[in-house]
């Protein structure tokens, strides 16, 4: 599936198994502030394993971020999380430093999003970027989110983190 936001486009890929080198990049301090810091090797290598396996499942998927001359310069994904009673989709996403400001990750989430609203199986997909990380708010304003607050939100386990709210509908129409 490829996605455009204004001059940026992206192709997302489902996650593999040749992506584990992209993964143990995007774990870097920079890429990681908002979101706890840095995870080990032995916390990267497993969450790459719950990213090759996740497609299978039927519970979400994760992506790679490719750009149109098949660079791999982020990631992307929902999964199913329940929020305040209701089964929902929680999606997330990460680029490369070099690539960020370029309109890569709106575009990822956009594609995304089409994907989980495809499915037919959640109406409502929330975002939970911390308050303090103004891009990712971004995103989810430019990719059509809506703003429902600010919450305290466990991530990663065992810690709170302050964040926003953000829904997305996904029985309504995409907004371009």
């Amino acid at each position: 599936m490829t996605r455009g936001v204004g001059m940026a486009q992206v192709r997302i890929t489902p996650w593999s198994e040749g992506d584990l080198a992209l993964l143990r990049r995007l774990n870097a301090p920079e890429v990681r502030a908002h979101t706890g810091g840095s995870e080990t090797d032995e916390q990267v290598l497993s969450r790459h394993e719950r990213y090759v396996q996740f497609a299978g499942t039927g519970k979400g998927c994760m992506f790679t971020v490719v750009l149109p001359d098949g660079t791999k310069v982020g990631s992307v994904g929902y999964w199913d999380r329940e929020w305040r009673g209701e089964q929902v989709y929680e999606m997330g996403w990460a680029v490369l430093p070099e690539h960020q400001g370029r309109g890569l990750a709106t575009a990822a989430v956009r594609a995304v999003a089409a994907a989980a609203r495809d499915r037919r199986t959640r109406r409502w997909a929330h975002a939970y970027p911390s308050v303090g990380n103004p891009a990712s708010n971004a995103v989810c304003r430019k990719a059509g989110f809506t703003l429902l607050g600010e919450v305290d939100f466990e991530y990663p386990p065992g810690k709170l983190m302050h964040s926003n709210d953000w829904c997305l509908d996904l029985t309504t129409p995409e907004r371009t």
